[in-house]
């Protein structure tokens, strides 16, 4: 099992310069046509879950640094949220200001509108703890979003199905979709990477881990698909100059995030005018 207690990044747009672009090793490049962090373009126009899939977008309130992170509709009785990372959402215990979410974002355009948070959730122990390793299996988050009097899966379409899985359960040829920023990536453009996971950690609720996708900044929050519904979100992955980079995925089976999107899905239907 790999120790995730050091090595790790969040997947910071701001640090993208600080260093180079890594590799994953030719063998574990799974994606056809596989740039060297297992990323390719998705094909144009964005159907089905891709569609589903968008930019967030918000601004640190201390440091009033803009934040970009992937985040994908996610099927609900408000039919109003959008699956994220909880660090796209909370900053050492801050939440960020101006939260909006761009369905099916392409090429610095939002085809299904801009949609603004009104409210967000994350598990307490990430607003309450300082970051370490051990939060990793918490790094999940849900935005509730409005815009006119239309639900969010009005526009389009209905949300992802959650996918639950135990901790040890091993998925093969997951579709990761996101909107990596850095050198070779515009940040405006839907990309996607084929990985098989293994267990990550021993302890707690779990991580999924892929070698097969080495995940840059900007992808945090992005789906992990499997079989029409998304199974996780990406969480971090080790820093860009590791030559055997691999992604952390942070599973939605467990039963802090089926809370989670309860109380979420609870609270946002209570919001519907009338």
């Amino acid at each position: 099992m790999l120790r995730l207690v050091l090595s790790l990044a969040l997947l910071d747009p701001a640090a993208v310069a600080e260093v180079s672009q890594g590799d994953v090793a030719d063998p574990h490049i799974l994606t056809p046509h596989g740039d060297r962090l297992g990323y390719a373009p998705v094909p144009r126009p964005y159907v089905g879950p891709r569609r589903l899939t968008g930019v967030l977008l918000g601004t640190d309130p201390v440091s009033n640094r803009d934040v970009q992170c992937g985040g994908t509709v996610i099927n609900s009785r408000s039919r109003s949220l959008v699956l994220t990372a909880a660090h796209c959402i909370y900053r050492d215990g801050r939440m960020l200001k101006r939260l909006t979410f761009l369905p099916a974002f392409d090429r610095g355009r939002p085809p299904l509108g801009a949609w603004q948070a009104v409210d967000a959730w994350v598990p307490p122990r990430w607003r309450h703890q300082p970051y370490s390793a051990d939060l990793l299996p918490y790094d999940v988050g849900l935005v509730g979003v409005a815009r006119g009097d239309k639900p969010l899966e009005a526009v389009t379409g209905r949300g992802l199905r959650a996918m639950p899985t135990r901790r040890g359960t091993a998925l093969r040829g997951l579709e990761l979709l996101g909107y990596p920023v850095g050198r070779r990536y515009p940040g405006t453009s839907l990309y996607r990477c084929v990985g098989d996971t293994v267990e990550a950690v021993k302890q707690g609720p779990g991580l999924m881990v892929t070698h097969n996708c080495h995940a840059a900044a900007g992808g945090s929050g992005g789906p992990a698909l499997y079989g029409g519904a998304v199974a996780g979100v990406v969480s971090s992955s080790s820093p860009m100059k590791d030559a055997q980079g691999y992604t952390v995925l942070t599973r939605l089976g467990t039963r802090p995030f089926q809370e989670l999107l309860a109380r979420a899905d609870r609270e946002m239907r209570l919001r519907r005018p009338g």
